[in-house]
């Protein structure tokens, strides 16, 4: 099985906007700017639909690409050493350097007195404490979006426990850990985010047993509507509800958060034709500097909010976001260009690849009417 210029375009398209849909998952807020507290009515029933319904699919859906993309050659050319060293390589280390530099920023930032109350003061920490903030070991680290590099790097580490079960009984294997995924009493264990697991292990079934991911592309358009209805149904009951909803709607979410994927990767078979969709499949690297990135930057946004006194929360929302992807776009092509070693280790080896553009012979034939 290899994966084909259409499919490896869609994988980007699907990184690139699922990763810049995080960062609004990670836009700061405190209690007296909850979203649920409808202050600022369609604006932050907006923000709900952003942040905890639709994009709550970026971190279950990259990691299906993630286990698919493991497994894609087969079993027979899988090799657990290798795999392993070359994970460490682009996941772990990745993970350890933009974690321990936020870490030695904010401790700088604390020391000279601008940090208190938004970020942790390492130097006071236990040593407990101090492992949680700096690898993950307990908790979220102190970049939090990281805890996903540190998920996924041990889903690695336990993938051939993951094909062992999956081939002797995949749908036990697969409810079970479906279950771990949606149910909050369920505890995960190994992994701090709870849908991982499944999500992998669904992209590794998905691979060994070559299941066509192109079988429902004639259906792109209704498995995209269904997607934004359900979002935004979703999004409409945790607003009604507030901050303290019901289990059974947490549970709603998580689901979501899962077979979101499918309609996410509906939309890829419409937007891979289309002029911005060829762009987006280009961007390369960019997608995995904008997730490890961002997190620092929008919680100095916030700092500095604070320090001006700025009380317009929907300003702060909106200057945040338009000036975070224009600083993160330039400081990306400003390190791979001044320092390829520096933007290899940031980036954990990952090149800018980019897609070929798509020759008309290899555009489905349901999609071709939508070509531009």
């Amino acid at each position: 099985m290899t994966v084909d210029a259409n499919l490896s375009a869609r994988i980007n398209i699907m990184r690139i906007l699922l990763i810049s849909g995080i960062v609004f998952v990670h836009v700061p807020f405190d209690p007296q700017t909850s979203p649920y507290l409808g202050t600022y009515g369609a604006f932050d029933w907006l923000r709900v639909f952003l942040a905890d319904s639709l994009f709550r699919i970026g971190v279950p859906c990259l990691s299906a690409i993630s286990g698919y993309l493991l497994f894609r050659r087969g079993l027979e050319a899988f090799n657990y050493r290798k795999v392993v060293v070359n994970k460490a390589r682009t996941v772990a280390l990745p993970f350890l350097i933009w974690n321990l530099g936020f870490a030695l920023v904010a401790s700088l930032v604390i020391a000279l007195g601008f940090g208190d109350g938004y970020l942790p003061n390492l130097a006071e920490a236990s040593l407990r404490e101090l492992m949680t903030h700096l690898l993950a070991a307990e908790d979220y680290p102190v970049n939090l979006p990281l805890y996903f590099l540190r998920d996924l790097f041990i889903c690695v580490l336990m993938s051939p426990c993951f094909v062992w079960a999956l081939r002797r009984a995949p749908l036990l294997t697969l409810i079970g850990l479906f279950l771990v995924a949606i149910v909050p009493q369920i505890p995960a264990v190994v992994v701090l985010k709870s849908s991982i697991p499944f999500s992998f292990s669904l992209g590794i079934y998905i691979a060994l047993n070559r299941i066509d991911v192109k079988a429902l592309d004639p259906h792109a358009q209704l498995g995209t509507a269904l997607l934004f209805a359900a979002a935004i149904s979703l999004a409409c009951l945790l607003y009604w509800n507030g901050n303290d909803y019901p289990q059974w709607l947490e549970m709603t979410r998580n689901v979501l958060s899962i077979l979101g994927a499918a309609g996410f990767w509906a939309m890829s078979a419409l937007l891979v034709k289309s002029r911005i969709g060829q762009r987006l499949s280009r961007t390369g690297s960019l997608s995995f500097w904008i997730f490890c990135s961002h997190y620092p930057v929008l919680l100095i946004f916030w700092m500095v909010w604070g320090k001006i006194g700025g009380d317009f929360y929907p300003l702060y929302f909106v200057l945040a976001v338009a000036t975070l992807f224009p600083i993160l776009i330039l400081s990306h092509a400003a390190v791979r260009t001044l320092s390829p070693r520096l933007y290899g280790l940031l980036t954990g080896g990952r090149t800018e690849k980019a897609v070929k553009a798509l020759q008309p012979a290899q555009v489905p034939q349901h999609l071709s009417s939508q070509q531009r």
